[in-house]
Parts: structure tokens; C-alpha cells; sequence
């Protein structure tokens, strides 16, 4: 479940910490949660990891060239691209903010059914869980 996301036209550490408010806003952060990335400098700043261990969240990084370590993250990007970006043309951030809202918070964490959770949504798989 996508409990935190940011839409920015950059890749600066100021987009990590504007999804990680998001997260821990929405919500009550469950024991052994983990924030797991690849190692983009956005990611391995040291104010951002050492927010994220005070919230009581393992902080996880991919190993050096293994796309495999990071697969649940890379296959919610293809999913979005393939399934909501590609084929639309965006005017800019402020028509691409809505929809994209609409598209993880609605769509793909309440409605869109995941094989890999037994064809449950994102949303009834984390209430099972709690």
C-alpha cells in the first residue's frame, strides 16, 4: 500500500521528506515498517535517514546495481506508468497532482485487486494485516 508520495519537478531530498510528512501524517506507522529505496543520493541524506529511524522506521537500500532488491517499488512504478501515465498528456505538475491522487488513493490502494495479495486490494490486505 502507497501510504506516502510526493510529485515534484525535481529529484532534491526536499521530495523524500515531503512524502515521508505525508506517511506519517496519514497514519499510525505499523512496528517493522521499512522505507525501502534505492541508493539515490535523495535517499541516503542524512537528515532524511535520520528521520526516518526516529519514527521507528527501518531504513532499507538497495544494493549496488540489484534492481531485484528494490522489485515491490520498481513493479508499483510500471504498474503506474504502464497503467495511468503513458498515453496521456499531462499540461504540467498542476493537472497531474489530482489525478495522480486519484489514481494511488483511490484506484490503486482501494480498488485495483493485486495477485501477489491474493486479489485483494492494497486496503483490505492492510486491514487484515492490522
Amino acid at each position: 500500500m502507497v501510504i506516502g508520495w510526493a510529485l515534484a519537478g525535481h529529484m532534491r531530498t526536499e521530495l523524500v521528506d515531503d512524502a515521508l510528512t505525508r506517511a506519517l501524517a496519514w497514519r499510525v506507522l505499523a512496528e517493522g515498517m521499512i522505507h525501502h529505496s534505492d541508493r539515490g543520493s535523495q535517499y541516503a541524506a542524512r537528515d532524511d535517514r535520520r528521520r526516518l529511524e526516529a519514527a521507528g522506521i527501518e531504513v532499507s537500500m538497495s544494493r549496488r546495481g540489484n534492481a531485484l532488491d528494490n522489485a515491490v517499488v520498481e513493479s508499483f512504478f510500471g504498474t503506474c506508468k504502464q497503467e495511468f501515465v503513458h498515453g496521456t498528456r499531462w499540461s504540467g505538475l498542476r493537472t497531474l497532482r489530482p489525478a495522480l491522487h486519484d489514481d494511488i488513493e483511490v484506484f490503486y490502494n482501494r480498488k485495483r485487486l493485486h495477485s501477489s495479495l491474493g486479489y485483494r486490494t492494497p486496503a483490505q490486505a492492510d486491514m487484515d494485516a492490522a
